[in-house]
Protein backbone atom coordinates (compact mmCIF):
# COMPACT_ATOMS: atom_id res chain seq x y z
CA UNK A 1 0.00 0.00 0.00
CA UNK A 2 1.01 3.30 -0.65
CA UNK A 3 0.79 6.56 1.40
CA UNK A 4 0.49 10.08 -1.04
CA UNK A 5 3.52 11.78 -0.46
CA UNK A 6 2.30 14.85 0.32
CA UNK A 7 0.62 12.95 3.24
CA UNK A 8 4.03 11.97 4.63
CA UNK A 9 5.95 15.29 4.35
CA UNK A 10 2.89 16.82 6.41
CA UNK A 11 2.91 14.00 8.97
CA UNK A 12 6.39 14.54 8.99
CA UNK A 13 5.95 18.34 9.51
CA UNK A 14 3.44 17.79 11.89
CA UNK A 15 5.67 15.39 14.11
CA UNK A 16 8.68 17.53 14.36
CA UNK A 17 6.46 20.97 14.96
CA UNK A 18 5.05 19.27 18.31
CA UNK A 19 8.34 17.86 18.97
CA UNK A 20 10.00 21.65 18.60
CA UNK A 21 6.91 23.13 20.24
CA UNK A 22 7.51 20.43 23.69
CA UNK A 23 11.17 21.05 23.67
CA UNK A 24 10.31 24.59 23.78
CA UNK A 25 7.90 24.37 26.61
CA UNK A 26 10.62 22.35 28.57
CA UNK A 27 13.45 24.76 27.88
CA UNK A 28 10.90 27.04 29.01
CA UNK A 29 10.32 25.55 31.97
CA UNK A 30 13.34 24.78 33.00
CA UNK A 31 14.85 28.36 32.42
CA UNK A 32 11.88 29.50 34.86
CA UNK A 33 12.71 27.36 37.33
CA UNK A 34 16.72 27.93 37.36
CA UNK A 35 16.14 31.85 37.18
CA UNK A 36 13.29 32.10 40.20
CA UNK A 37 13.76 34.32 42.35
CA UNK A 38 14.86 33.00 46.21
CA UNK A 39 12.74 33.62 48.85
CA UNK A 40 15.06 34.78 51.06
CA UNK A 41 18.90 34.97 50.81
CA UNK A 42 21.64 33.49 53.78
CA UNK A 43 25.23 34.61 53.48
CA UNK A 44 26.75 32.04 56.02
CA UNK A 45 30.27 32.12 57.21
CA UNK A 46 30.37 28.98 59.76
CA UNK A 47 31.06 25.46 57.68
CA UNK A 48 28.90 24.15 55.33
CA UNK A 49 29.18 20.55 56.51
CA UNK A 50 27.64 21.81 59.96
CA UNK A 51 25.39 24.42 58.40
CA UNK A 52 24.01 22.99 55.18
CA UNK A 53 21.30 20.41 56.61
CA UNK A 54 19.98 23.36 59.26
CA UNK A 55 19.44 25.80 55.98
CA UNK A 56 17.77 22.47 54.69
CA UNK A 57 15.68 21.87 57.40
CA UNK A 58 14.35 25.74 57.13
CA UNK A 59 13.32 25.14 53.72
CA UNK A 60 11.17 22.10 54.71
CA UNK A 61 9.77 23.62 57.66
CA UNK A 62 8.81 27.12 56.22
CA UNK A 63 8.14 26.33 52.11
CA UNK A 64 11.06 29.03 51.91
CA UNK A 65 13.48 29.05 48.82
CA UNK A 66 16.84 29.95 50.72
CA UNK A 67 19.70 30.30 48.37
CA UNK A 68 22.82 30.11 50.86
CA UNK A 69 26.64 31.28 50.33
CA UNK A 70 29.03 29.73 51.62
CA UNK A 71 32.51 31.07 52.45
CA UNK A 72 35.60 29.16 52.42
CA UNK A 73 37.59 28.28 54.96
CA UNK A 74 40.81 29.76 53.56
CA UNK A 75 39.04 33.38 53.45
CA UNK A 76 36.67 32.57 56.34
CA UNK A 77 34.49 35.48 57.17
CA UNK A 78 36.31 37.96 55.52
CA UNK A 79 35.50 37.21 52.04
CA UNK A 80 31.77 37.64 53.10
CA UNK A 81 32.13 40.46 54.85
CA UNK A 82 33.64 42.45 51.85
CA UNK A 83 30.94 40.93 49.69
CA UNK A 84 28.34 42.83 51.97
CA UNK A 85 30.16 46.24 52.08
CA UNK A 86 30.66 45.95 48.05
CA UNK A 87 26.84 45.39 47.91
CA UNK A 88 25.48 47.68 50.52
CA UNK A 89 23.93 50.29 48.12
CA UNK A 90 21.80 47.66 46.56
CA UNK A 91 22.05 44.60 49.11
CA UNK A 92 21.74 41.02 47.67
CA UNK A 93 21.94 39.14 50.59
CA UNK A 94 19.41 38.97 53.55
CA UNK A 95 20.37 37.52 56.21
CA UNK A 96 24.58 37.38 57.27
CA UNK A 97 25.29 33.58 59.21
CA UNK A 98 28.51 34.68 60.80
CA UNK A 99 31.07 32.29 62.31
CA UNK A 100 32.36 34.68 64.18
CA UNK A 101 31.28 37.90 66.32
CA UNK A 102 33.74 40.96 65.10
CA UNK A 103 33.11 41.64 61.95
CA UNK A 104 29.48 41.38 62.49
CA UNK A 105 29.71 43.89 64.98
CA UNK A 106 31.66 46.13 62.88
CA UNK A 107 29.31 46.22 59.84
CA UNK A 108 26.46 47.51 62.72
CA UNK A 109 29.09 50.14 63.49
CA UNK A 110 28.82 51.19 59.79
CA UNK A 111 25.04 51.09 59.65
CA UNK A 112 24.95 48.05 57.54
CA UNK A 113 22.57 46.21 59.63
CA UNK A 114 19.00 46.22 60.56
CA UNK A 115 17.36 45.92 63.61
CA UNK A 116 15.68 42.94 64.91
CA UNK A 117 14.33 41.83 68.37
CA UNK A 118 13.47 38.09 67.53
CA UNK A 119 11.44 36.35 70.16
CA UNK A 120 13.56 33.33 69.21
CA UNK A 121 16.52 34.92 71.17
CA UNK A 122 14.91 34.64 74.52
CA UNK A 123 17.03 33.56 76.97
CA UNK A 124 20.29 34.71 75.26
CA UNK A 125 22.10 36.64 77.85
CA UNK A 126 22.50 40.29 77.22
CA UNK A 127 26.17 39.79 76.62
CA UNK A 128 25.90 38.07 73.88
CA UNK A 129 23.04 40.87 72.30
CA UNK A 130 23.42 44.00 71.11
CA UNK A 131 21.57 46.85 72.57
CA UNK A 132 20.09 48.10 69.20
CA UNK A 133 19.15 44.34 68.31
CA UNK A 134 21.12 44.87 65.19
CA UNK A 135 22.95 41.33 65.65
CA UNK A 136 22.24 38.65 68.27
CA UNK A 137 25.19 35.67 68.66
CA UNK A 138 24.84 32.22 69.77
CA UNK A 139 26.16 28.85 69.39
CA UNK A 140 30.02 29.57 70.75
CA UNK A 141 33.39 27.78 70.12
CA UNK A 142 36.27 28.49 72.30
CA UNK A 143 39.81 28.80 71.59
CA UNK A 144 41.30 25.91 72.06
CA UNK A 145 45.16 23.23 71.89
CA UNK A 146 44.96 20.26 69.96
CA UNK A 147 47.49 18.23 70.77
CA UNK A 148 48.39 14.95 69.16
CA UNK A 149 49.13 12.75 72.58
CA UNK A 150 51.23 10.67 70.85
CA UNK A 151 54.06 13.60 70.17
CA UNK A 152 52.90 15.74 73.72
CA UNK A 153 51.66 15.16 77.18
CA UNK A 154 48.22 17.09 77.36
CA UNK A 155 48.68 18.21 81.07
CA UNK A 156 51.91 19.93 79.91
CA UNK A 157 50.45 22.76 78.09
CA UNK A 158 48.15 25.23 79.85
CA UNK A 159 48.79 28.81 78.37
CA UNK A 160 49.29 31.28 75.37
CA UNK A 161 52.83 31.27 77.16
CA UNK A 162 53.45 27.60 76.09
CA UNK A 163 53.57 28.39 72.01
CA UNK A 164 56.68 30.27 72.43
CA UNK A 165 58.85 27.53 74.86
CA UNK A 166 61.75 26.62 72.60
CA UNK A 167 61.35 22.87 72.74
CA UNK A 168 58.43 22.80 70.78
CA UNK A 169 59.92 25.46 68.21
CA UNK A 170 58.87 23.64 64.55
CA UNK A 171 56.11 21.66 67.00
CA UNK A 172 53.24 24.13 67.31
CA UNK A 173 51.22 26.15 64.57
CA UNK A 174 48.85 28.58 64.59
CA UNK A 175 46.26 30.09 61.67
CA UNK A 176 47.83 33.48 60.65
CA UNK A 177 45.56 36.27 62.41
CA UNK A 178 43.96 36.98 58.55
CA UNK A 179 40.68 35.71 59.12
CA UNK A 180 38.10 34.25 61.00
CA UNK A 181 38.20 33.28 64.91
CA UNK A 182 42.45 33.72 64.95
CA UNK A 183 41.93 37.27 63.71
CA UNK A 184 39.26 37.86 66.21
CA UNK A 185 41.24 36.39 68.86
CA UNK A 186 44.36 38.63 68.51
CA UNK A 187 41.78 41.77 68.15
CA UNK A 188 40.25 40.42 71.42
CA UNK A 189 43.46 40.39 73.25
CA UNK A 190 44.57 44.22 72.13
CA UNK A 191 41.54 45.09 72.91
CA UNK A 192 41.71 43.58 76.69
CA UNK A 193 45.54 43.65 77.40
CA UNK A 194 46.76 47.03 75.17
CA UNK A 195 48.83 47.91 72.59
CA UNK A 196 52.58 47.44 74.15
CA UNK A 197 50.87 44.08 75.20
CA UNK A 198 49.86 42.67 71.65
CA UNK A 199 52.84 44.00 69.74
CA UNK A 200 55.01 42.29 72.10
CA UNK A 201 52.51 39.13 71.42
CA UNK A 202 53.51 39.85 67.40
CA UNK A 203 57.16 39.92 68.05
CA UNK A 204 56.48 36.82 69.83
CA UNK A 205 54.76 34.93 67.11
CA UNK A 206 57.24 36.09 64.76
CA UNK A 207 60.56 35.38 66.38
CA UNK A 208 59.57 31.79 68.17
CA UNK A 209 59.13 29.58 65.38
CA UNK A 210 55.78 28.89 65.07
CA UNK A 211 54.27 27.63 62.03
CA UNK A 212 51.74 29.92 60.92
CA UNK A 213 49.38 27.74 58.33
CA UNK A 214 46.54 29.19 56.32
CA UNK A 215 43.42 28.07 58.42
CA UNK A 216 42.29 26.43 61.68
CA UNK A 217 41.68 23.38 59.74
CA UNK A 218 44.74 23.36 57.78
CA UNK A 219 46.15 23.52 62.12
CA UNK A 220 43.42 20.37 62.88
CA UNK A 221 45.03 18.33 60.09
CA UNK A 222 48.79 18.88 60.64
CA UNK A 223 48.24 17.49 64.12
CA UNK A 224 45.57 15.13 63.71
CA UNK A 225 48.50 13.55 61.33
CA UNK A 226 51.17 14.03 63.32
CA UNK A 227 53.23 16.63 61.66
CA UNK A 228 52.76 18.95 64.01
CA UNK A 229 52.66 18.20 67.86
CA UNK A 230 49.71 20.75 68.85
CA UNK A 231 48.59 23.57 67.62
CA UNK A 232 45.75 26.54 68.31
CA UNK A 233 42.42 26.34 66.93
CA UNK A 234 38.19 26.32 68.11
CA UNK A 235 36.93 23.64 69.33
CA UNK A 236 34.67 22.22 66.07
CA UNK A 237 37.65 21.64 64.40
CA UNK A 238 39.26 19.81 67.70
CA UNK A 239 36.19 17.89 67.49
CA UNK A 240 36.09 16.68 63.98
CA UNK A 241 39.70 15.17 64.47
CA UNK A 242 38.08 13.41 67.98
CA UNK A 243 35.07 12.03 66.20
CA UNK A 244 37.52 10.45 63.33
CA UNK A 245 39.46 8.83 65.81
CA UNK A 246 42.70 10.80 65.90
CA UNK A 247 44.97 10.56 69.23
CA UNK A 248 43.84 14.31 69.93
CA UNK A 249 43.40 15.67 73.22
CA UNK A 250 41.41 19.64 73.83
CA UNK A 251 43.38 22.19 76.20
CA UNK A 252 41.31 25.28 77.32
CA UNK A 253 44.03 27.63 77.90
CA UNK A 254 44.72 30.29 80.55
CA UNK A 255 42.17 28.52 82.73
CA UNK A 256 42.37 30.00 86.53
CA UNK A 257 43.63 27.68 89.36
CA UNK A 258 44.99 28.43 92.98
CA UNK A 259 48.69 28.52 90.89
CA UNK A 260 47.65 30.69 88.30
CA UNK A 261 45.14 32.92 89.72
CA UNK A 262 45.94 35.48 86.95
CA UNK A 263 45.18 33.78 84.04
CA UNK A 264 43.42 35.53 81.67
CA UNK A 265 40.52 32.63 80.53
CA UNK A 266 39.31 31.02 77.34
CA UNK A 267 38.33 32.95 74.40
CA UNK A 268 34.62 31.88 73.49
CA UNK A 269 33.14 32.83 70.11
CA UNK A 270 29.75 32.73 69.36
CA UNK A 271 27.87 32.56 65.92
CA UNK A 272 26.17 35.70 65.26
CA UNK A 273 23.35 36.17 62.82
CA UNK A 274 21.62 39.92 61.95
CA UNK A 275 19.71 41.06 59.15
CA UNK A 276 21.15 43.71 56.37
CA UNK A 277 19.82 46.77 56.24
CA UNK A 278 17.44 47.15 53.16
CA UNK A 279 17.02 43.74 52.66
CA UNK A 280 15.24 42.46 49.64
CA UNK A 281 13.06 40.18 51.56
CA UNK A 282 12.45 41.64 55.06
CA UNK A 283 10.16 39.81 56.45
CA UNK A 284 11.28 35.90 55.41
CA UNK A 285 14.32 37.28 56.68
CA UNK A 286 13.36 37.56 60.15
CA UNK A 287 11.56 33.99 59.67
CA UNK A 288 15.09 32.65 58.75
CA UNK A 289 16.44 34.75 62.07
CA UNK A 290 14.16 33.32 63.91
CA UNK A 291 14.99 29.75 63.07
CA UNK A 292 18.39 30.39 63.22
CA UNK A 293 18.31 31.39 66.58
CA UNK A 294 15.51 29.06 68.35
CA UNK A 295 16.99 26.47 70.94
CA UNK A 296 16.26 23.68 68.54
CA UNK A 297 19.07 25.06 66.40
CA UNK A 298 21.38 25.57 69.31
CA UNK A 299 21.27 22.12 70.64
CA UNK A 300 21.24 20.65 67.12
CA UNK A 301 24.53 22.97 67.09
CA UNK A 302 25.83 21.03 70.33
CA UNK A 303 25.09 18.06 69.30
CA UNK A 304 26.84 18.18 65.52
CA UNK A 305 30.10 17.31 64.95
CA UNK A 306 31.16 21.06 65.37
CA UNK A 307 30.24 20.30 69.27
CA UNK A 308 29.40 24.66 69.85
CA UNK A 309 28.68 25.69 72.80
CA UNK A 310 24.95 26.78 74.10
CA UNK A 311 25.07 29.74 75.23
CA UNK A 312 21.87 29.52 76.97
CA UNK A 313 22.55 27.72 79.89
CA UNK A 314 18.89 25.37 79.61
CA UNK A 315 19.63 23.98 76.13
CA UNK A 316 20.80 20.33 76.10
CA UNK A 317 24.25 19.74 74.78
CA UNK A 318 26.26 16.12 75.02
CA UNK A 319 28.88 15.16 77.80
CA UNK A 320 31.65 16.42 75.54
CA UNK A 321 30.52 19.68 74.87
CA UNK A 322 31.58 21.85 77.82
CA UNK A 323 29.33 24.68 79.30
CA UNK A 324 30.20 28.13 79.12
CA UNK A 325 29.78 27.77 83.20
CA UNK A 326 32.43 25.10 83.64
CA UNK A 327 35.23 27.50 82.15
CA UNK A 328 37.24 30.63 82.95
CA UNK A 329 36.23 32.43 80.37
CA UNK A 330 38.30 36.08 78.77
CA UNK A 331 36.37 39.26 79.48
CA UNK A 332 35.88 40.62 75.96
CA UNK A 333 34.31 44.45 75.14
CA UNK A 334 32.59 43.17 71.59
CA UNK A 335 31.89 46.98 70.39
CA UNK A 336 35.90 47.79 70.88
CA UNK A 337 36.61 44.48 68.94
CA UNK A 338 34.27 44.86 66.48
CA UNK A 339 35.63 48.80 66.13
CA UNK A 340 38.89 47.54 65.79
CA UNK A 341 39.17 44.66 63.90
CA UNK A 342 39.51 46.28 60.43
CA UNK A 343 42.55 48.34 61.55
CA UNK A 344 44.04 45.43 63.44
CA UNK A 345 43.29 43.17 60.03
CA UNK A 346 45.75 45.70 57.84
CA UNK A 347 48.44 46.03 60.84
CA UNK A 348 48.12 41.82 60.73
CA UNK A 349 48.59 41.90 57.40
CA UNK A 350 51.87 43.91 57.56
CA UNK A 351 53.38 41.50 59.37
CA UNK A 352 52.18 38.41 58.27
CA UNK A 353 51.68 38.68 54.40
CA UNK A 354 54.69 37.37 52.39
Amino acid sequence: MQFPRCSIVNSASSLLRALWLGLGAVTALTLGACSREPDVVLYCSLDQMFSETLVKEFERESGLTVRAEFDVEAAKTVGLVKRLREESARPRCDVFWNNELAHTVALANEGLLASYDSPSAEGIPEEFRDPQRRWTAFAARARVFIVNTKLADPASINSLEDIFDAKWKGKVCMARPLTGTTLTHLTALFASEGDEAGEALLKRIEESGISLVQSNGQVMRLVREGQMAWGLTDTDDFNVALQAGAPVAQVFPDQRTTERPQARGALLIPNSVAILANAPHPENARKLVDFILSRKVEEKLAFAEGAQIPVRADVKRPPHVKSAAELSLMKVDWARVGADVERRLQQFKERFVQ
